[in-house]
């Protein structure tokens, strides 16, 4: 056990830092939380503290700045910038920016550890991975942390700290295996990830102590409401009895859903754009980029702001203009209530669903974005899935409570039209959860969780989100521009507990050693009730998902490549939350861990 439990949010838009002294805590109570002031670069020549980290990664020309103008405390890399001014200046220069790293380090239609980003980059620079800008994150959070907090002990360094970092509950176990590669590269030694929604839930219950369970009831479902940078995730939370006490079980949560408060900027972007001589197609792919920027900062002034109507809206010009010929304009009040409120809270029926297709204007920068952008019907639709998969009464959910997470929702306008909707829904007002400083409550609540895993504190149970399959090709006659059917074998089901595992049931498979073997592989969100080992012929197209395959590499001992080996699946579900499959011979002690395949063709248009 380390001295210090640390929780990290690794934002789509801001990261933070949360920890406990283990030091200070008792046998029963956990230690008090605290959130680290981040230093860094927030101008030229001027470093300051923060409460978060701006997820943005800037990657300057050789001499763009004097030497040492972007110095930090510590020995920092002069090829890169992360935090607040890689943000406010990379806005100016968004060739050189790097954003949406965790967008992109769940995308699976790109390779997440080849150089992609920026995806539009500027002359000359060196394009970096998801994988490596969220690794740059996680390393700035830890020489912020050791030159703030460990000094010059060794042992309080955060490389040696139990971590305990944040990822959406809609992440797949690609992206989580990815997120756990990120920070292995940045040197953290004990890692276990934690679903945001349940670490924002984790932050309510250390904030209200045990008064907690004043606030609900057995029989209550609690929902979770986590709209972030780049994200949609709802989470269901059940309050139970567990001999005569309250107990708490996460029961389900959502789909990816690629939404969030880049969508917003984008839309911003578009409706202030169009007035524009010659509207947005008047503009070049950087100078856009640049609204977009420039809408999120105007929106952010905005809702911080009630009293005011409007805010300015500035990009600069091309070529030779760019100062002279800098664009103004504004975004009012009024555009940005009927671009957020009407565009992605509208009012629906509990029985409406996201519209099908794709909108063009939010495909520009490369990343799948949903194609609806009304979370609120994204909401119905979850709640009416999980209505049928938890065998509720009705056809959809009536949560008795909704917890709001997500940078999103510290605007009160956008907390008060869900709840609006919600409780227009259930016919009966749906109250909202007191929350705190929306921009720590992840990580603190990581925090908060580290020490429930020591023992001290209530624990939400679940165990993994979704159930896991692996397809099975079946035998059929060719038939040209038909693919074989497949089946669907169960080797994780939905609630498997971290750090158990299990032999998969049914036939025997042969692989051929000496040579990569791929396995097809989906999920699901709603099958809570498969077993281990039930082989599915056919679901419902909104069932299953499939992922990126899995492969391994099959080592042959001498003369044996070309052999067919009948192996049995295992699987795994890690301490720290990642999964694990694995094929053992069924005639000796061999035995073959598969592999993610994200090394898929990159596909960025």
């Amino acid at each position: 056990m380390s001295r210090y439990v640390v929780g990290i949010d690794l934002g789509t838009t801001n990261c933070a830092l949360a920890y406990a002294d283990t030091r200070e805590a008792t046998d029963d109570t956990p230690a008090p939380i605290r959130a680290l002031a981040i230093p860094q670069v927030v101008g030229v020549n001027d470093v300051g503290d923060r409460p978060v980290l701006p997820s943005f990664l800037y990657l300057p020309a050789a001499k763009e700045f004097p030497a040492g103008a972007t110095e930090l405390p510590w020995k920092s890399r002069p090829d890169q910038v992360v935090g607040l001014f890689a943000r406010e200046h990379g806005a100016k220069v968004p060739g050189r920016l790097v954003s949406s790293a965790k967008s992109w380090l769940s995308h699976p239609g790109v390779d997440r550890r080849s150089p992609i980003l920026p995806l539009n980059p500027a002359e000359g620079v060196e394009k970096v991975s998801p994988v490596e800008a969220s690794t740059a994150y996680l390393m700035h959070l830890r020489d912020a942390w050791n030159q703030r907090i460990a000094g010059k002990t060794a042992t309080d360094r955060l490389e040696h700290q139990d971590v305990f970092l944040t990822v959406p509950a809609s992440f797949d176990a690609v992206a989580r295996e990815l997120t756990v590669e990120a920070a292995r590269a940045a040197g953290f030694e004990q890692v276990t990830l934690i679903e945001e929604p349940q670490a924002a839930f984790y932050s309510w219950l250390s904030a209200r102590g045990e008064s907690w369970r004043k606030n609900v009831k057995v029989g209550d479902l609690l929902l979770v409401c986590d709209v972030g940078g780049g994200t949609t995730d709802f989470t269901l939370i059940a309050v139970t009895d567990q001999g005569g006490d309250l107990a708490l079980t996460r029961l389900a949560v959502g789909e990816h859903i690629l939404l969030g408060g880049d969508n917003m900027d984008l839309a911003l972007a578009h409706a202030v754009g169009a007035p524009l001589p010659n509207g947005m197609d008047g503009l070049d792919a950087t100078q856009r980029v640049a609204l977009s920027y420039a809408c999120r900062t105007a929106k952010e002034t905005l809702f911080a702001s009630p009293q005011k109507t409007s805010a300015p809206v500035t990009i600069l010009g091309r070529g030779s203009k760019v100062i002279g010929g800098a664009i103004k304009t504004e975004l009012s009040r009024e555009t940005l209530n009927t671009v957020l409120l009407d565009g992605f809270l509208p009012h629906c029926a509990p029985a409406d669903m996201p519209a099908r297709g794709r909108r063009v204007g939010l495909t520009e920068i490369g990343l799948p974005y949903a194609s609806d952008p009304a979370i609120t019907r994204h909401l119905a639709r979850f709640l009416g899935q999980q209505a049928g998969s938890l065998h509720a009464k009705g056809s959809t959910i009536r949560p008795s409570a909704i917890l709001f997470n997500g940078g999103v929702f510290k605007a009160t306008e956008l907390r008060e039209r869900v709840v609006e909707v919600l409780s227009s829904w259930a016919g009966e007002p749906v109250p909202p959860l007191e929350t705190h400083d929306l921009d720590l409550a992840v990580a603190l609540g990581a925090a908060y969780y580290g020490q429930v895993r020591q023992g001290r504190g209530i624990r939400i149970r679940g165990g993994v989100p979704r159930s896991y399959y692996v397809g099975i090709e079946t035998s059929a006659p060719a038939v040209p521009g038909v693919a074989p059917p497949i089946k669907a074998l169960c080797v994780v089901p939905m609630g498997m507990e971290e750090g158990t595992e299990r032999d998969v049931p049914g036939p025997e498979f042969g692989l051929v050693v000496g040579e990569p073997a791929e396995f097809r592989f989906l999920g699901s969100t709603t099958r809570r009730d498969d077993p281990v080992g039930l082989i599915l012929d056919r679901w419902q197209p909104d069932e299953l998902q499939e992922m990126a395959p899995m492969e391994t590499s099959l080592a042959a001992e001498e003369g044996d490549s070309g052999e067919t080996v009948p192996v049995r699946l295992h699987s795994q579900v890690t301490e720290v939350g990642t999964l694990e499959l694995w094929c053992n011979s069924t005639r000796d002690a061999r035995r073959w861990k598969l592999e993610f395949n994200v090394r898929e063709p990159a596909e960025t248009s």
